[in-house]
């Protein structure tokens, strides 16, 4: 039974493999099959269009038809018409080209029309460049769709180099034009000129206030002159204009009368506050005027003021050396004038240091640093036996009778005067720095400030409240400029605060020296017009239509003012 078992086993597995066999000789056999049918029919298809070429007569691109070929110039045909197709794929596409930048010169023409650049240079050029290129692409194209078997090379060469002239040009005018399409660019762009224009416009700002300046401190050439020309006539008759030795009128410290107090360097600014405030009174012979000058200016003052009547009103003229008590010991802002650091703030003569603080730039006017300027703050101490006295700037017009104010109650205050605060404006807060401790714990920032220029003085309230000592501690603590930054106001509002009676705005108007808004019937009705600022009336860079208001008042009849052409 084993062996039959391991018989029938040997047959099967012998049965195996005679079946397999024959199915490897089938696969075999229908490969080969299947790769010689597909090898006879591409011979058969080439064999085909070989002879169908062969007996053609339009051949583009080919061979002579018999080896041997009966004629050579066919073959020379075939070679050119080679060469000819090696030249016009470059034709196409140097034209291709030609035609991608003509749509990009029409695309940026259309978006310049689309920023209404119609008058600009740009809308222009990018059209004419389009039109370059069209022109070429209409010259040159006819080469390519004429079916032509030859193409000149030297025409080829002709063609890309204008393309290639007109792609230069194309690129270069793009890129000058970047900035006029490209809204990003266009924006930083003027974010950049605006910064620069902010640049100059300080610059110019700083420029204007040092020049506005240097304007208001000069002296124009009719008021040096007229100065000379009073001088010369000083010398010439010393006799008739000498006060020395004189004792001083009765009426000069009569209380019972109209006292002014006018301090000034400017001759004919003087006569002006004078002879207006003279011929708007009834009876100026009850009014004097107390004029206090530099020891330079004395003689040509005295000259100005004996030379006329003015209807009789009492005129005395001194210099400031003449109060003897005024001297550096005794007054803080003489003795601080020695400071360096102050006469740097005041001198400085380079425009990018004398322009540092623009804000403040009208405090840098060294007649702040003047004791003329100071008087105003010992009064009392000049006229010992006046009980009350008006004082009045050098750049004020009188316009109508002031003995008013002396009959004004003053309610136990010191300074009468007219109030400038409106709103947010002129408050004590913009005069100050109340950062600091001490102008913070003793003042208001709201505080109304009011005007120097036409002050009414109770002298008698001055001398018990001390007024004067309370000036000299307030000065001699600012001597760093910590509390303010200069200029005689805000030491007067330190010095008069809650003891400063509000006057009616109609008796003093001031801003005719930078304010050409101001209204002609305010101006009319005003008792004073002040023309505070830098366009005093006798500069030249004054508001022309107010200089009438101030010249009408210039003594004519004084021969040397005419002969130095004042008002004119």
């Amino acid at each position: 039974m084993a062996l039959n078992s391991g018989r029938v086993r040997r047959n099967a597995r012998l049965t195996g493999r005679v079946i397999r066999h024959p199915m490897r000789c089938s696969m075999f056999t229908v490969r080969f099959f299947t790769g010689f049918l597909t090898i006879a029919v591409s011979v058969s298809f080439a064999v085909w269009f070989l002879f169908a070429y062969s007996n053609s007569d339009d051949v583009d691109v080919g061979f002579p038809v018999n080896a041997y070929g009966s004629s050579s110039s066919s073959y020379w045909r075939s070679m050119l018409a080679l060469k000819s197709d090696a030249l016009k794929p470059r034709l196409h596409q140097v034209l291709k080209q030609a035609e991608g930048h003509r749509n990009l010169a029409v695309a940026y023409a259309s978006y310049a029309r689309k920023l209404k650049l119609e008058n600009s240079k740009l809308l222009r050029i990018f059209t004419e460049l389009s039109q370059k290129y069209t022109d070429l692409i209409s010259n040159y194209q006819g080469l390519l769709d004429s079916g032509s078997s030859s193409i000149d090379e030297s025409v080829l060469r002709q063609l890309e180099k204008e393309v290639k002239e007109q792609v230069k040009l194309m690129r270069k005018v793009i890129s000058e034009a970047k900035e006029s399409f490209d809204n990003q660019l266009k924006i930083h762009k003027l974010k950049d000129t605006i910064f620069a224009l902010n640049e100059q416009l300080t610059k110019a700002k700083k420029q204007g206030a040092f020049s506005s300046l240097i304007a208001a401190k000069s002296i124009p050439k009719s008021l040096h002159c007229l100065v000379l020309r009073l001088m010369r006539e000083r010398i010439a008759h010393p006799e008739k204009y000498a006060d020395e030795g004189n004792p001083p009128k009765p009426e000069i410290e009569d209380p019972k009368l109209y006292h002014y107090a006018i301090f000034s360097d400017n001759v004919i600014a003087a006569s002006v506050v004078v002879n207006s405030a003279v011929k708007n009174t009834r009876e100026p012979w009850k009014h004097v005027f107390h004029v206090v000058t530099d020891k330079m200016n004395l003689g040509a003052m005295q000259v100005m003021f004996k030379m006329q009547d003015y209807g009789g009103a009492h005129i005395e003229v001194k210099a400031v050396e003449d109060y003897k008590f005024l001297n550096s010991s005794y007054v803080p802002v003489l003795k601080q004038k020695d400071s360096v650091s102050l006469q740097q703030f005041y001198f400085e003569n380079k425009l990018e240091n004398a322009t540092k603080d623009t804000t403040n730039m009208k405090f840098r006017n060294p007649k702040y640093l003047s004791i003329l300027n100071h008087l105003r703050f010992y009064l009392p101490e000049m006229y010992p036996k006046l009980h009350k006295i008006l004082f009045l700037d050098d750049d004020i017009v009188v316009q109508r009778e002031l003995t008013g104010l002396w009959e004004i109650d003053m309610d136990g205050n010191i300074n009468g005067a007219v109030e400038t605060c409106f709103g947010s404006f002129h408050r004590y807060a913009q005069y100050m720095n109340f950062s600091h401790p001490l102008i913070k714990s003793r003042f208001s920032p709201n505080a109304c400030a009011w005007a120097y220029g036409m002050n009414f003085f109770d002298l008698d309230a001055w001398r018990r409240k001390k007024c004067t000592e309370e000036y000299h501690y307030w000065q001699t603590l600012n001597e760093n400029r910590t509390l303010w930054k200069l200029g005689t106001l805000p030491a007067g509002l330190l010095t008069y605060y809650s003891t400063t009676r509000p006057l009616e705005k109609s008796w003093h108007i001031l801003g005719l020296g930078y304010n050409p808004s101001i209204s002609m019937n305010e101006i009319k009705n005003a008792a004073v017009i002040h023309f505070n600022g830098n366009m005093k009336p006798w500069l030249d860079i004054a508001i022309t239509k107010y200089r009438p208001l101030w010249t009408k008042y210039v003594d004519y009849g004084n021969e040397h003012a005419r002969s130095c052409n004042f008002g004119l």
